[in-house]
């Protein structure tokens, strides 16, 4: 096991090596220092001593694979790729164009979208599981039917239906939790209930039909009829056998899902203003959107309220 996690993870080194190489290639290509320099500077009235002194102040005025006018390391370690690309590795991020630390960047705002999509991570996965086991109890009758029309359905809905109507229905129409904002401890629980709740009923539809197919491949298998044969119920055979053993897919899926989680959710952040508040100070000093804030409403300013 150990040999095989060491084979692993040499294994992943040249594919990063590969990906970090490929996006740097296409980016540049697309996106020249020269270019970043007049975007940045001005499109018109832009000197060629304007934008050689930017790239000099940014770092953008070496070579971008190999330094030839360097000498021994410093022909690799003195170049584009290496100083914006390959640090990346040991978590050097730099600075952005507005001289801003990534790093900083990062944690500040990692806070507030982790607090919100590892509840909908974890949550969401026990309540897709519970409906696909429902749905696969059932199967071939009418809830089974019915459960995946629902799916169907729910799928073809967009995320974007989903956040203004819970926002509509359930802060604007019966005020039971705020419609947008973000606070610091405990008082973060009411700001999160909401994107939360629409964060998981938005991924139902999907993540319940894929795991009900899972589910109803490990019923047909062999250990299942076994499992009958010896007299054990349908419930014991659902929950004791195939659970556990559909399991497998299911969390090796799930796995390739935790990354994402550091980069949050850009609609239901934006629209719940979580992701303004890590960058705010004056929200994090306790300023809270108010409800008069929403998406449909006819006012054309928005108020704050300290508690």
């Amino acid at each position: 096991m150990l040999a095989y996690l060491i084979r692993r993870l040499l294994y992943a080194v040249p594919i990063l090596l590969g990906v970090n190489l490929l996006t740097f290639v296409l980016f540049f290509k697309v996106n020249t220092p020269d270019d970043m320099a007049r975007m940045q500077l001005g499109t018109k009235r832009v000197t060629a001593e304007q934008i050689v002194q930017w790239k000099q102040e940014h770092g953008y005025d070496k070579p971008y694979y190999y330094n030839a006018a360097a000498s021994g390391w410093q022909r690799l370690t003195d170049t584009i790729f290496f100083d914006k690309s390959m640090r990346l590795f040991v978590f050097e991020f730099g600075n952005d164009i507005d001289n801003r630390s990534i790093r900083n960047e990062v944690i500040t705002r990692m806070g507030p979208s982790l607090a919100l999509q590892i509840p909908v991570f974890i949550v969401g996965l026990g309540v897709n599981i519970a409906f696909a086991l429902g749905m696969a109890f059932f199967r071939a009758t009418y809830l089974d039917f019915w459960g995946v029309v629902t799916c169907i359905v729910a799928m073809s809905v967009s995320s974007m239906f989903y956040i203004i109507s819970g926002q509509y229905v359930i802060s604007k129409e019966f005020a039971l939790v705020p419609i947008s904002g973000f606070a610091g401890g405990l008082d973060a629980f009411k700001f999160l209930v909401l994107p939360a709740a629409i964060g998981i009923a938005s991924g139902i539809g999907s993540s319940t039909r894929l795991y009900r197919i899972v589910f109803l491949e490990e019923i047909s298998k062999d250990y299942v009829r076994t499992a009958r044969s010896k007299g054990l119920s349908e419930v014991v055979v659902l929950f004791g056998h195939v659970l556990k053993n559909a399991m497998i897919p299911i969390l090796t899926g799930v796995v390739v899902v935790i990354p994402l989680l550091f980069l949050g959710s850009l609609l239901s952040e934006s629209f719940s203003a979580s992701r303004d508040w890590a960058a705010t100070p004056s929200m994090q000093s306790g300023r809270r959107i108010s409800p008069s804030c929403a998406p449909w409403s006819s006012s054309a300013r928005c108020s704050t309220s300290r508690d």
